[in-house]
């Protein structure tokens, strides 16, 4: 099985990925770790969305998780299967202490291969299966997204008696407001938070102008998923490692606990450099940063 490209992803088969719900996930905030001597927090486990190194992962599946590993990561995020078993990405993952908690998955598995899609996720261990996004000719209006409200909770329904968890991951679009309404807050009304979960995009989320902290407030719980990539100074508010850039993530991150946060994948949808340098900066501010 081929990676996908985040444009593939969208806009063509999705490839499958996703959760197992039972897994014992230890405390319920069990990314966050006890700080030093100061008494403040640090983050756990800090995980990886793949799709910062989609290249060399098509290249090269083995050899890239053995550099992720040798970062320090111990869990990272698919965006489509670098290789055709999936049995195999497990044994692979396993031998290099790597786990999967999350996977991305298209509109398209739901609607014609979520059986399949669940079954994968199943199979490589994973908890959730988060819906990348909306393809741009269906998000034109609030109607397109209160359709997806309703397709999102069948899908969540499918997950749930499977033992396993939807999250929607959000980009920017959701915060223009269409009919006078940001669609963000209209696709959460029209579905059960026991079945639709949501992995933030706090880069994203930033770049439509909203605050994630408000969002935390209105809907406490609701995001166990994080995507932590920051935003450089420059006047496109571009991509940068986290720590270099301008969303204030020590605030972020003190809220973890009333937002619900259980896994933080660093992502960074472009690099200056290498991936594997951009990938080790971000760790290393992750690793030690006390909020």
């Amino acid at each position: 099985m081929r990676v996908w490209g985040r444009r593939d992803f969208l806009a063509a088969v999705g490839s499958v990925c996703g959760v197992l719900k039972g897994a014992a996930l230890g405390s319920r905030y069990s990314a966050l770790g006890e700080g030093h001597s100061t008494g403040a927090r640090q983050l756990g486990t800090i995980g990886i969305q793949l799709y910062t190194v989609r290249d060399d992962l098509r290249r090269d599946p083995e050899g890239t998780l053995v550099k992720i590993a040798a970062i320090g990561y111990k869990e990272v995020e698919f965006a489509g299967y670098p290789m055709s078993s999936v049995k195999a990405l497990r044994a692979l993952l396993d031998r290099l202490g790597l786990s999967a908690p999350s996977g991305h998955v298209d509109v398209r598995a739901m609607r014609e291969d979520w059986t399949r899609t669940l079954e994968a996720a199943a199979e490589l261990g994973q908890h959730y299966v988060a819906c990348a996004g909306l393809p741009a000719e269906e998000r034109q209006t609030l109607d397109q997204y209160r359709r997806f409200g309703a397709l999102f909770d069948r899908a969540g329904e499918a997950a749930r008696q499977a033992g396993l968890q939807l999250c929607y991951h959000n980009h920017d679009f959701e915060f223009t407001h269409i009919e006078g309404r940001l669609p963000f807050d209209v696709l959460l009304e029209a579905t059960d938070p026991r079945l639709v979960q949501l992995e933030l995009d706090l880069y994203w989320i930033t770049k439509g102008a909203q605050d994630p902290l408000a969002y935390f407030r209105r809907y406490p719980g609701r995001f166990p998923l994080v995507h932590v990539k920051d935003m450089d100074r420059s006047a496109a508010r571009g991509f940068t490692e986290v720590g270099r850039g301008v969303i204030n993530y020590k605030r972020i991150f003190a809220r973890a606990e009333e937002a619900g946060i259980r896994h933080y994948f660093y992502e960074q949808d472009s690099t200056p450099g290498s991936p594997f340098e951009s990938a080790r900066v971000s760790y290393e501010y992750l690793r030690k940063v006390q909020f």
